[in-house]
């Protein structure tokens, strides 16, 4: 089986690789270098907290991947299972953590509560008026910069051809499949994974598939190394958006953090977004209500990237409805980076034997039809 790839972020190096390892040739196709979208731009948190349930299944298929990463892909990608701890500061924030709670026990999650003195006891510095927490302890974080980089090389190593820098100029679909004009020549395939990110809803589209996607960029940031004392990702439960920020201090002792800033609009030609200085206040504010200490760091660096939006913050996932052989993973909405490994692994599976373990009707890129009809 031929399978062209589309989009070399961690959804199609990933997938590239769980296609090779089944024994697919694969070429997959990237418009600037692997892992320079919506990946770079990730702040690294492999959580379970707070996803849509239907998400459940394959975030924890995703999530022992993760754990065998560094001895799959032969390189250490820094994941951590530090664990991942919520933050509650008011009786909603409470009531809706408790909520999910009872809701996710059913799909594999448990959550653990821990009360203000829990959280000061187990976290100092962390949260000190916070009433109380959710903990989740094999969640964690892996780094961003090093995860697609890495699954194109083992993917590279099974026979996968990975091509960097080729702008699609024409799709096509054919009698044997499709093909594919790039500006480094042309490849043709009996199947296509649309696995484009930001871009995927375009591509969707020459097929006759709408999606409504929104391209935008988080705003992220990172201060000067500290002593190392933070070990779990900090994140917050809140209905107010300014509140809502997550920070990480990674091994060599730097705090990232972003959340709490409205992403901005990106174009996607050329894609690149841009951080906004004036919305770093606000952000630092909200961050600082979780660790107040960060109030006395440097920053040194903000960024940002091009993520794609969909709706209902829900992926487009699955066959495609229109045309036989055409395959999408696409619409993360920002919280795709722990699901990676586990959207690789669920499409090589799709792609390969026409059927997935994992459910991924409720991500169907045809949802959408059938709310306007």
């Amino acid at each position: 089986m031929d399978v062209i790839v589309l989009g070399g972020g961690l959804m199609g190096t990933a997938s590239a690789y769980f296609l090779a390892r089944r024994g697919a040739r694969v070429t997959l196709i990237e418009r600037n270098q692997v892992g320079t979208g919506a990946t770079v731009a990730s702040f690294g948190n492999i959580r379970r907290t707070g996803r849509h349930l239907t998400q459940l299944p394959l975030a924890h298929r995703s999530l022992s991947l993760w754990g065998e990463a560094e001895k799959m892909l032969g390189q250490d990608v820094e994941f951590r299972a530090t664990g991942h701890i919520r933050l509650i500061f008011d009786e909603d924030g409470l009531a809706d953590m408790r909520a999910y709670a009872e809701a996710a026990r059913p799909w594999g999650l448990e959550l653990e509560e821990l009360g203000s003195r829990e959280i000061s006891a187990r976290f100092p510095g962390l949260g000190p008026d916070a009433i109380a927490a959710s903990f989740s302890p094999q969640d964690g974080s892996g780094n961003p910069r090093l995860i697609a980089p890495a699954f194109a090389e083992a993917a590279r190593k099974l026979g996968a051809e990975i091509i960097e820098g080729a702008l699609v100029e024409k799709l096509e679909r054919t009698n044997s499949g499709f093909l594919v004009a790039t500006s480094k020549g042309s490849f043709a395939a009996e199947c296509l994974l649309n696995a484009a990110g930001a871009w995927g809803a375009g591509i969707a589209a020459q097929f006759g598939e709408e999606v409504p996607l929104d391209a935008r960029g988080p705003q992220m940031g990172v201060t000067e190394p500290l002593p190392h004392r933070i070990l779990p990702v900090v994140g917050i439960w809140t209905r107010d958006k300014e509140h809502g920020a997550y920070l990480r201090q990674v091994e060599r002792g730097n705090i990232v953090f972003g959340g709490a800033a409205e992403r901005v609009s990106v174009d996607l030609d050329p894609g690149h977004a841009i951080a906004d200085p004036l919305r770093l206040p606000v952000q630092l504010r909200a961050v600082a209500r979780l660790l107040p200490a960060i109030a006395e760091v440097a920053v040194i660096r903000t960024w940002s990237g091009c993520e794609g939006y969909m709706r209902d913050m829900l992926p487009v996932m699955g066959q495609s409805a229109t045309t036989p052989g055409l395959f999408h993973a696409f619409g993360f909405s920002g919280h795709g980076f722990q699901l990676g490994p586990g959207v690789g692994d669920a499409m090589a599976e799709l792609i390969t034997t026409d059927r997935c373990e994992t459910p991924l009707d409720d991500f169907s890129v045809d949802r959408f039809s059938h709310h306007s009809s």
